[in-house]
Order: structure tokens, then C-alpha cells, then sequence
């Protein structure tokens, strides 16, 4: 099993950044894409942002692309999504999420290709 936790959310003015992040725990062995998706009030879940094992490849969803990036640690079993320029319509629950790949290049961007996924942190823009 694998734990995922997103601390980092919170309140934050238009045009501001927040960093969240996405430590994963437990059974972690082996190599696994990460992403982010986001739930806003009253409407389903859409991918965000996800990245490769070995950070190669990227993908952003069209209406963070420019404004958000991830990164990440494998050392740490950590990836940051760094959000700049917060609009309120980026108000959403944030979930992380983990898919196991076969290659280090291989990317994941729908919900059922992860396999374990956060509990949600909040981030709210207020305008």
C-alpha cells in the first residue's frame, strides 16, 4: 500500500503562488508517474498537471499551462506543484496522485491510469 500526503494548500490572494506538495509512503518501491488533478465545487475532477519518473516528461492541463510546474525528488518520494499567478477559478481541492509505469519516460494523465491517490488539500483564491 501507499500513502499520499498534500500539505501545502491554503488561502491566498489573485496573482499569488502556492507550493503544495505530495509525499508518498509505504510500498514505494519500483518507478511511478505522479499527478495532479482538481476538484472545484459541484463539478467532476480534472487533470491538472502529471510528470514522469525520471522528470523527463511533463503535462499541463491548458488552463494552468505557463502559471504551473511540477517537480520532483524520488530521493525524498516527494513531487511540488508550484502554482503562480492564482486565479479564483483555480479554487479547487487538489488530490495527488501515483501511477506505477513500466518506463521511466511513461506519463499518465486520466484518473484511472493512477493507482493511489491523497486525501485533497484546499486551495482557495480569493479575488
Amino acid at each position: 500500500q501507499v500513502h499520499l500526503v498534500e500539505p501545502g494548500g491554503g488561502l491566498v490572494q489573485a496573482g499569488g503562488s502556492l507550493r503544495p506538495a505530495c509525499a508518498a509512503s509505504g510500498r514505494t518501491f519500483g518507478i511511478y508517474a505522479m499527478g495532479w488533478f482538481r476538484q472545484a465545487a459541484g463539478q467532476e475532477r480534472d487533470f491538472v498537471a502529471a510528470v514522469s519518473w525520471d522528470d523527463t516528461s511533463t503535462a499541463y492541463a491548458n488552463s494552468v499551462k505557463d502559471r504551473f510546474t511540477l517537480s520532483r525528488d524520488n530521493a525524498k518520494n516527494t513531487v511540488w506543484l508550484q502554482m503562480n499567478s492564482l486565479k479564483p477559478e483555480d479554487t479547487a481541492v487538489y488530490y495527488c496522485a501515483l501511477g506505477r509505469t513500466i518506463t521511466t519516460t511513461q506519463i499518465k494523465s486520466r484518473e484511472w491510469e493512477f493507482d493511489y491517490w491523497g486525501q485533497g488539500t484546499q486551495v482557495t483564491v480569493s479575488s
